[in-house]
């Protein structure tokens, strides 16, 4: 079980807005800054919150150094922007309504609503209510991203986890799964 909570801290006079990530699986504190800017602190389950934020405070200088270096590179096509957000989310369901039932003639499987959001963690995910959700950003992805995403959500329909059933289903329809995860953590 994980959960995420949003904090943020000021760092001679700039801003930071992070992210804990807390789980099992998790063995030693660890921050991920994302081309976004997005900063997500994973922590381990022993660990405390406030340990947490220390570690950020101390990783402050390198973190905005991070951000500024990611912004430079990629700030304009992952820009955090309310505007930008309602102009696309139409265009993003379209594109994620047509892709579903594109890639669902080979699985067949039943979900019951698609919703895009401005997410700051993830691309994609799927309720227990098969529910499917995704992040608007996943339209200025290069489509073999998106068509992962969506196929990756689409399968947690049948197998809620990440086990070797679901990774088989996956490969059904996207045989290069493994070199697509690998280069999105990047993104």
């Amino acid at each position: 079980m994980a959960y995420f909570m949003e904090k943020q801290i000021i760092h001679k006079g700039e801003k930071i807005d992070f992210c804990f990530k807390k789980r099992k699986g998790t063995k030693n504190l660890r921050i991920a800054v994302y081309r976004s800017g997005e900063v997500v602190v994973s922590v381990p389950w022993w660990a405390s919150l406030k340990r947490a934020e220390n570690f950020v405070v101390e990783k402050a200088d390198w973190i905005l150094g991070k951000i500024k270096k990611r912004k430079g590179k990629a700030g304009l096509l992952f820009k955090r922007d309310r505007q930008e957000y309602l102009r696309l989310k139409k265009s993003a369901f379209e594109f994620i309504e047509e892709s579903l039932e594109k890639y669902n003639k080979i699985y067949n499987l039943e979900y019951k609503r698609i919703s895009i959001r401005d997410q700051r963690t993830r691309w994609g995910s799927c309720s227990s209510k098969k529910n499917l959700n995704f992040n608007y950003k996943i339209i200025l992805l290069p489509k073999r991203y998106a068509d992962y995403i969506i196929v990756h959500e689409l399968c947690h329909l049948q197998e809620f986890n990440h086990s070797r059933d679901f990774w088989s289903l996956v490969s059904v329809a996207i045989p290069e799964y493994k070199k697509i995860v690998k280069e999105l953590r990047e993104i």
